[in-house]
């Protein structure tokens, strides 16, 4: 990037599962090579490869704090082409939780939204809710749902049930339904698997009604969250839209935001905390 230009991108699958610890700065150097000359670069990472198992463990600011409170963490003993630094995460002690990569993007999106206050939903396989106000993350919570939809849907009998369609009334119909009787869900579930066995239920219904039932027990769980809140959600398109219709359909009104866009401009505000670990 050049100030806020994006001159070129490039990208990979390697994640972390596939890359050990010592194999970061070879895997990086795979994607941007090109992009170095003699004098040394910058280079400012956020998300898992500050994580234990990561290229470099970055601490944990605990909240409330801002999203980016700290000067990235320098990576030690790099390549002389680069200066690399990482992101650190946020840690919550009571409940215990911790977040790495969404500070960056919370910071992005507090950038374009000065003196913004509410709640921002950022779904994945672990959703992040974030309480912000006055620039700071107060508190969040962690749902493990976009996980348990994978495991549910991959690996437990309802893998025979569920194809690769979609229904938006089968959906709203069961987050309806697990938002006003969360206690049911386990219930809920196995009965997707009986209405296959027994009226041959369509597979993209029953991957909605999944899909539903998990994100409307979510949205049970996070009512004291995000009820009566300005909400903003931050994620991959698809996802992002799911969740605002199962917010919408409950009244609530929902700002969505470009998640690429948001980490972009969080990487940003912590490259210009970079200056102070020169």
């Amino acid at each position: 990037m050049q100030d806020q230009k994006v001159l070129d991108h490039a990208q990979s699958h390697k994640g972390m599962v596939r890359v050990g610890k010592d194999e970061f700065q070879p895997a990086l150097f795979e994607l941007i090579e090109g992009w170095l000359g003699t004098a040394p670069i910058d280079v400012v990472a956020c998300g898992m490869v500050g994580a234990r198992q990561g290229w470099v463990e970055a601490p944990y600011s605990a909240v409330p704090c801002e999203p980016i409170p700290v000067a990235p963490f320098r990576v030690p003993n790099t390549d002389t082409r680069i200066r690399a630094f990482v992101v650190p995460g946020l840690k919550q002690t009571a409940p215990p939780d911790v977040m790495r990569g969404e500070e960056t993007q919370i910071s992005g999106f507090l950038a374009t939204h000065q003196n913004w206050d509410g709640v921002i939903c950022l779904p994945g396989t672990h959703t992040k809710w974030v309480q912000v106000s006055a620039g700071e993350v107060v508190s969040f919570r962690t749902f493990m749902t976009g996980e348990m939809f994978d495991l549910l849907g991959g690996q437990s009998v309802l893998k025979h049930s569920v194809g690769e369609g979609w229904d938006d009334a089968a959906f709203a119909e069961a987050t309806a339904d697990a938002l006003s009787k969360p206690e049911q869900l386990a219930a809920r579930l196995f009965g997707l698997r009986a209405a296959d066995l027994l009226r041959g239920q369509d597979s993209g219904i029953t991957r909605a009604r999944l899909s539903g039932f998990l994100i409307g027990a979510e949205l049970a769980a996070t009512r004291p969250y995000w009820l009566g809140q300005q909400l903003a959600i931050i994620g991959a398109e698809n996802l992002s839209e799911i969740y605002a219709k199962a917010l919408q359909q409950q009244g609530a009104f929902v700002e969505t935001a470009n998640s690429t866009q948001c980490t972009l401009t969080g990487l940003l505000q912590a490259r210009n905390l970079t200056r102070q670990t020169a």
